[in-house]
């Protein structure tokens, strides 16, 4: 039996209409669409509530020194 295609996490587009992405968020797995990457990177705060209900628990993990 086929699985349900994977959606956006904000938008819903689904993946049988549009690329979507993999994202890993708390051990759990969603989607997302190159459109709202953006949203995802500069205005997190926008789709709070729905990464969420993909499993974020709220926390902001603090920044590691990475040295190039």
């Amino acid at each position: 039996m086929p699985s349900a295609p994977a959606t956006c996490l904000n938008c819903g587009r689904s993946e049988n209409d549009f690329p979507v992405l993999v994202l890993r968020l708390a051990g759990h797995e969603t989607h997302i669409c190159p459109q709202c990457l953006p949203a995802l990177i500069h205005h997190p705060d926008r789709i709070t509530e729905k990464l969420i209900d993909a499993g974020w628990n709220g926390t902001v993990p603090r920044p590691t020194d990475h040295k190039a």
